[in-house]
């Protein structure tokens, strides 16, 4: 029977799945990762690849209270499904003026104050539906709850109004800088330790919901590569390179889901409640954010790849790949892999043979960025799409046994949860 919390809001239960209402306001999340991709790119030098980090870091928090927060209560029923509905527009707007969240541009709107207002407004429609769907919180956790969330907007906002501080533009850009990592410091390290009751309620709905997060991520390269496509002429270069990138794109993919997703899932099953939620933030709230970041960087290492941009038609065929290309792309990829490992090995559920070949992939990617500043454009391409397919393939090769042994394990458990969850509909109790 499904517990209703208050009038409007039911809780879930361990068999619920994501649901309609969730996805709606993830795909939101396509254009944002989109949109820091885009302020990596149209920065200066390193900037704008620290702006972007610092965007998506932000954008990975307000995702990350959502999806504790789904996994409390039922998301597309009553209350909940009205608050993500109208959150989400929110987080479009705030999407649409990440290009600039750091610089006031003259004659429009004052943008850095705008990005804090939709990230305030966001912020404060979660506690609202926080406070209220859990009636039992006591003085100290509301406390705990809410002094990072105003701490953090009044870090932003000091940073939004800097600029018209009449400081110079090195030493704005250094403050507004300061001010975002002590905002994103609040959040990520008192966020997750100050004395708040958690539970994780549904480890298939917390899982799934993740697992959709990076098939999104790896989405918005996909979709970075089509739109680029939607104004160049079908080269040879521009092909090869989006089949390369797409090879890249398929192998991540397989990589996290072949079997690390299933022993994730099953790892959050089999834990303790306690247990469990210190898997749910060390595994997945944190150790998500840098496989999210590596992804995006691919993206903009793609951006800067001959073939895939406006400027392919001024090309010659040994052109290296330039600084922030070379870096981005191979750097994202060993940044996905370190965290997947760190993440396979947070879990500590027994398969740990996989960790291997990612971090010896890693590692040879690391060891070859030095040669990619002479090697041409696509070979460099060509030689990232190398690596993560043998990754790819080297890991289903040494993990069948697990991967048959475990599949069947969550085969068997997936069958008694229905018979169970049988002989409990047979009893009454309707979901709303």
């Amino acid at each position: 029977m499904v517990q209703r919390l208050r009038p409007g809001v039911w809780r879930i239960s361990e068999h619920s799945r994501v649901s309609t209402a969730e996805l709606f306001f993830d795909v939101v999340f396509v254009f944002a990762f989109i949109q820091v991709t885009t302020l990596m790119t149209a920065g200066k030098g390193g900037l704008g690849v620290v702006h972007g980090l610092l965007v998506l870091t932000l954008l990975w928090w307000l995702w990350s209270l959502f999806a504790w927060l789904s996994n409390r209560v039922r998301a597309n029923f009553g209350l909940a499904r009205l608050t993500l509905l109208a959150t989400t527009p929110v987080l479009f707007v705030l999407a649409a003026i990440t290009l600039d969240a750091f610089r006031d541009v003259p004659g429009g709107v004052a943008a850095p104050v705008g990005f804090v207002g939709c990230y305030a407004t966001v912020r404060l429609l979660y506690l609202g539906l926080r406070w209220y769907a859990t009636p039992s919180l006591r003085g100290h956790e509301i406390v705990s709850l809410t002094v990072p969330a105003l701490a953090a907007i009044g870090l932003l906002l000091s940073a939004a109004l800097l600029p018209l501080g009449g400081l110079g533009s090195t030493t704005t850009l250094a403050g507004q800088i300061a001010l975002w990592v002590l905002a994103i410091s609040i959040d990520y390290g008192t966020g997750m330790a100050l004395p708040v009751r958690r539970q994780i309620f549904s480890a298939r709905h917390w899982a799934e919901r993740h697992n959709l997060i990076i098939i999104l991520a790896l989405g918005e390269v996909l979709v970075s590569i089509g739109v680029t496509g939607s104004y160049l002429h079908a080269t040879a270069s521009f092909l090869i390179a989006s089949a390369l990138a797409a090879v890249i794109a398929c192998s991540l993919e397989w990589i996290y889901f072949d079997l690390s997703a299933l022993v994730g899932e099953h790892a959050l099953r089999t834990a303790d409640p306690l247990h469990r939620v210190r898997l749910a933030r060390d595994a997945y709230t944190y150790l998500h954010l840098p496989m999210i970041a590596g992804i995006i960087l691919l993206s903009l290492g793609l951006k800067h790849t001959p073939g895939l941009i406006e400027t392919a038609n001024s090309y010659n065929r040994g052109d290296p790949l330039d600084r922030t290309g070379r870096y981005a792309m191979y750097g994202g990829v060993a940044l996905f892999l370190l965290a997947h490992a760190a993440f396979h090995g947070r879990l500590g559920h027994g398969i740990l043979i996989v960790i291997w070949p990612r971090l010896g992939a890693a590692a040879l990617l690391l060891a070859l960025l030095p040669v990619t500043a002479w090697l041409p454009a696509l070979q460099a391409l060509a030689g990232l799409a190398g690596v993560c397919l043998v990754t790819a393939v080297t890991e289903f090769l040494i993990s069948r046994r697990h991967r048959w042994r475990l599949r069947q394990t969550l085969f068997e458990e997936a069958e008694g949860e229905l018979t169970a969850r049988g002989n409990s509909d047979s009893g009454g109790g309707a979901i709303p």
